[in-house]
């Protein structure tokens, strides 16, 4: 059991109405405590934006959500539910995984669809191989769920006990690429269950096995997809929050905290001041250390993820091939790490992410159009290029990634584009992410878990941090938490109930799975 902060926290200010904020708001609410949120932008969101051109309705981050039913404990505080408020679409598939010598892939979260797709794809081996693998992910996710995922660290000492050695035994401290080896021969297959340690920031030859989980999430659990987009998920939590007795405050940007010795004792913004007991900060670690006036020291520095640039593109067309999640690989794998978190170079022959929501939502476009987003990950502005090259180099890496779409099949989308917006390292350390990503510090065994930045910082006795940069890390359901752990930093309260209505009596209702669905 991690402590809970002294002293009063009758009236929390929480610092950012992203998924973070929100989640901490609505847990705080849940115990019974004043939440004032404050949010520099003009609506919730924050990573998870939107904006609006010609009738395209785009998300500006997150496409991808998965484990819904922590959203749903963080609406369970305050007695709501998220089904009330979010139409949820499972999506069917969940992938699909385009590789460069022509082969398709439909990534199934069925267990039998996914083995007769895996049979048709590569044999019956490597369909018994992912049954085998899908039972170890299925045994590394009970195993992690609550006491790593959902609980936090106040010293590596609380990692010892039956669950570490669960752990270890399930080989959770080895390397992911060789845990998916061995159950999967098709070097093809294991890029579908490895290709998630990009969001962890490291090498699937160098990830622990147990992030693994991640690929838990997408081929297992499901993934899924609100109607009206990813950001009608901040929009419904914050209108709960809300509902609840939140008082939230947009456009206004917070300058400074005022302090009383160790006590954050108001929270300062160009309209005044906001007195509190108790604070949660979800800016950027930087950010949030520089209101703090401190930041905590290191052994070793930070290190952080690779970045990404992000094509949204508005098109009058689209392609048949392409699914909801289409994972386009190249020929190179390991030197497309290699490039992303060594070298500093941009991918020489790039896997990418084409997200057709409109797809699953038509109304995302005005009517006979169609939304693109486009993903290629590239090296963060401290390895690869700075912020300053991107200005000129964005460009040019935008009409090559057309090009490269061209050659692989997708004729014509540079002149289907009548509306885009461009997103590169640049716009990301324009936002205020560090290093130029919207990925946070990398997971590198050196910083998961107890040795991630920690969720409190020294010298502040009544500040609690949320979001991806601290525990339990990066990725909506993490962040998601991480705002429920830090409400329970000040609170002492660690699940999401109120009036004995809890996620996991309820489920998750989502069409087509009316007993509900969850792990």
């Amino acid at each position: 059991m991690s402590r809970s902060l002294k002293g009063p926290t009758d009236h929390v200010v929480v610092v950012g109405a992203g998924l973070a904020g929100l989640s901490a708001a609505l847990h705080l609410l849940g115990a019974g405590r004043r939440v004032t949120v404050v949010e520099r932008d003009a609506g919730p969101g924050g990573r998870a934006g939107r904006i609006e051109r010609a009738g395209y309705r785009i998300d500006t981050g997150p496409t991808v959500l998965t484990m819904p039913e922590v959203a749903d404990e963080a609406f369970a505080a305050v007695g709501a539910s998220m089904n009330d408020r979010i139409d949820l679409m499972p999506l069917h598939p969940a992938y699909r995984a385009s590789f460069a010598d022509g082969a398709t892939l439909d990534v199934h979260t069925d267990a039998d669809a996914m083995e007769a797709e895996v049979e048709r794809f590569a044999g019956p081996a490597e369909a018994a191989g992912y049954h085998r693998l899908r039972q170890w992910l299925t045994e590394l996710y009970r195993a992690e769920r609550h006491r790593f995922l959902d609980a936090d660290f106040d010293s590596a000492r609380q990692l010892l006990g039956p669950d570490l050695v669960r752990l270890a035994v399930l080989g959770g401290f080895g390397c992911w690429e060789s845990a998916v080896a061995r159950h999967l021969r098709d070097e093809r297959l294991r890029r579908v269950f490895t290709f998630q340690a990009l969001y962890a920031g490291v090498p699937p030859t160098r990830a622990l096995a147990a992030y693994a989980v991640i690929a838990y999430m997408d081929t297992v659990a499901g993934v899924y997809f609100p109607r009206g987009g990813m950001h009608a998920l901040p929009r419904a939590m914050a209108e709960a929050a809300e509902e609840a007795g939140a008082v939230l405050h947009y456009g206004r940007p917070v300058t400074s905290l005022e302090r009383l010795g160790d006590r954050i004792t108001a929270v300062i913004t160009d309209e005044g001041r906001i007195p509190c007991d108790a604070v949660v900060l979800t800016p950027e670690l930087p950010a949030a250390y520089r209101l703090l006036g401190r930041t905590p020291r290191r052994p070793v520095r930070l290190r952080h993820a690779p970045s990404a640039v992000v094509l949204h593109a508005g098109c009058d067309r689209t392609w048949p091939q392409l699914a909801h999640h289409t994972l386009s690989f190249g020929h190179a794998w390991r030197r497309t790490f290699d490039e992303l978190t060594r070298t500093g170079e941009l991918m020489s022959d790039p896997s990418l992410l084409i997200t057709r929501p409109t797809a699953t939502d038509p109304a995302l476009a005005p009517p006979g159009r169609h939304l693109h987003y486009i993903l290629a990950p590239c090296p963060h502005t401290g390895l690869g290029p700075g912020p300053a090259d991107w200005h000129d180099l964005g460009p040019r890496y935008r009409d090559g990634l057309l090009r490269e779409l061209e050659l692989r099949g997708l004729d014509g989308i540079a002149a289907s584009i009548e509306e885009e917006c461009l997103v590169t390292p640049a716009d990301w350390t324009a936002q205020g992410h560090a290093a130029g990503t919207p990925f946070s510090a990398a997971h590198s065994m050196a910083q998961t878990g107890p040795f991630r930045p920690r969720n409190l910082v020294r010298g502040t006795t009544n500040a609690v941090l949320a979001g991806c940069g601290t525990t339990p890390g990066v990725g909506v359901p993490p962040v998601l938490l991480s705002g429920k752990l830090a409400a329970a930093r000040l609170t002492g309260v660690t699940s999401g109930t109120r009036a004995g209505r809890t996620t996991a009596s309820r489920g998750i209702r989502t069409p087509g799975s009316p007993q509900g669905a969850r792990p």
